[in-house]
């Protein structure tokens, strides 16, 4: 989430952000990874009228499923709660978190309607119901169950599924899906309902969270960490990978491109720095967005009713290999898994295979269900699929990003198994190279990354010899900041006097 916080005051405003949820998470995830938490957290059995025959459950050993579902829905007095009061942890948790639904103003029809949709996912998402969709026996647990949650009736659910009418020309035809279509519409219809469901969920924060004070300013918090470089790596991690990619451009425009048009602007005299991500831009955002791009022969093929993956393949190969720097022809590793093409991106090089990204591009929603959806009793559910349409969210947040003054903090993981005092060095070094952090180091080490204004430079440093700006005495702040540098014993190589203020090298401080 980004959170904006507007000051009015000693009144603090705060604003969650919907933009990029990577809704992918809901239906898929690689070995070790988690879903989203509320899923675990239903699952713990601390709310038992929560459970029915649901999923597998999976752990995370330093994460209390039991104790995050406390935090965000109590409902129920402290007595019932097998907790340690007197922990300081458990006093923040219980007394400042405790039943966040309540303290943000939810009604039970809005929660009850929220676990109703969740749980819908988690039957929705369960294997055994594809089979359950084309069994012609009444025993259909799961599918009823489903359609149970929705307040939907089981049998339309299933015909919808499975049968869907769609519009050909101005009419509309029964179409028959098989068993890879309909997994596929699940899982869009999955992962729709959970991303509206969210998207809802914000804006009620934000009501409950409004207030009529004019905002003038606000500062956001964004998490741009790290690129998805797996043995496996699919269409999902690809759309992750370039939004990553923008981030990092962002950030290295900032920190590299900005910071050397300073100089210019304060003619400080400097050999400016030709850097990796420079080159590198160009070259793999082309890769993508020309129009002959990655992106453009995916949605050209989409529309062809006999392309396929192989089809797919070979327009990217005909395109790009060997005339985009960025693409390449992935390396034959023994026991990794089949892969079709390789992108060189700012943190390293990603093997991709390119298995059903037709299919996956297309996330088709299957409008019959949806119209199931919209006429639901259930009237989160309605309300929700009241009227749907597609957004761009990475071109929205880039413009918000590009409207801000930007700072940055840097976090790296130490290693890969959670380990507390664990440092993997070639894991950091890695991460501290693919996220621009040594290149801005190489750019301060020979610049001047450090400014101050003249007026405050003279404030705050004339204490250092106060003959060198004799008191009553008018004089220029800039001059004064001069004469006062040049009565020191320092490297005055060190420093550079600009048009309004003095930039210094990190060793001066």
């Amino acid at each position: 989430l980004r959170f904006h916080f507007s000051f009015k005051g000693k009144f603090i405003r705060i604003h969650f952000g919907v933009n990029l949820l990577e809704k992918s998470r809901v239906t898929y995830q690689l070995k070790a990874e988690r879903d989203y938490h509320i899923f675990y957290q239903i699952l713990s059995q601390k709310k038992p009228e929560l459970l029915g025959e649901l999923c597998r459950e999976t752990t995370v050993a330093s994460i209390d499923d039991a104790e995050e579902l406390i935090a965000t829905d109590v409902s129920r007095p402290f007595k019932h709660l097998n907790t340690d009061f007197h922990h300081p942890r458990n006093h923040f948790r219980l007394f400042v978190l405790k039943d966040a639904f309540d303290v943000l103003g939810f009604t039970q029809e809005e929660k009850n309607g929220i676990y109703k949709m969740t749980g819908a996912i988690m039957q929705a998402l369960k294997q055994t119901i594809l089979n359950q969709c084309f069994s012609k026996q009444w025993a259909r647990t799961d599918v009823d169950k489903v359609a149970y949650l929705m307040c939907l009736n089981s049998a339309d659910l299933i015909k919808g599924l499975c049968h869907p009418r769609v519009k050909v020309g101005n009419e509309w035809v029964t179409k028959g899906q098989n068993v890879q279509q309909v997994y596929y519409s699940i899982g869009a219809l999955s992962k729709s309902v959970y991303e509206k469901m969210f998207l809802w969920m914000v804006v009620r924060i934000n009501q409950s969270l409004d207030t009529k004070q004019p905002r003038q300013h606000f500062i956001g918090v964004l998490d741009i960490a790290g690129f998805e470089i797996f043995d496996f790596n699919t269409f999902e991690q690809l759309c992750i990978n370039f939004t990553n990619e923008k981030l990092q451009q962002f950030f290295n425009h900032h920190m590299f491109v900005l910071e050397q048009e300073e100089y210019k602007k304060e003619g400080i005299v400097w050999e400016f720095i030709d850097f990796v991500c420079k080159r590198h831009k160009f070259n793999l955002i082309h890769c993508f967005l020309q129009p002959m791009g990655i992106m453009s022969i995916l949605e050209e093929e989409c529309m062809f009713p006999k392309a396929s993956d192989a089809t797919f393949k070979s327009k990217l190969y005909d395109n790009h290999l060997g005339k985009s720097p960025n693409f390449q022809k992935p390396r034959v590793v023994k026991g990794k898994p089949e892969a079709h093409f390789s992108l060189v991106h700012y943190a390293g090089i990603v093997d991709y295979n390119i298995g059903n990204w037709l299919v996956k591009n297309k996330d088709p929603l299957n409008e019959t269900v949806v119209g199931l959806f919209q006429k639901s009793t259930l009237k989160l559910l309605s309300n929700l699929f009241a009227g749907y349409t597609g957004a761009d969210n990475l071109n929205k947040l880039m413009t918000n990003l590009r409207s801000t003054h930007p700072h940055f903090v840097r976090c790296l993981i130490p290693n890969e198994t959670k380990t507390p005092g664990a440092m993997e060095n070639p894991l950091v070094m890695h991460q501290l190279r693919c996220n621009g952090v040594l290149e801005g180091i190489r750019i301060c080490r020979k610049g001047f990354p450090n400014r101050i204004q003249y007026g405050d430079f003279k404030q705050r440093y004339r204490i250092l010899n106060p003959n060198a700006i004799p008191e009553g005495q008018f004089i220029d702040n800039k001059k004064a900041a001069e004469k006062l540098l040049g009565s020191l014993d320092i490297d005055h190589e060190q420093y550079r006097l600009g048009h309004t203020k003095v930039s210094s090298m990190p060793s001066v401080t």
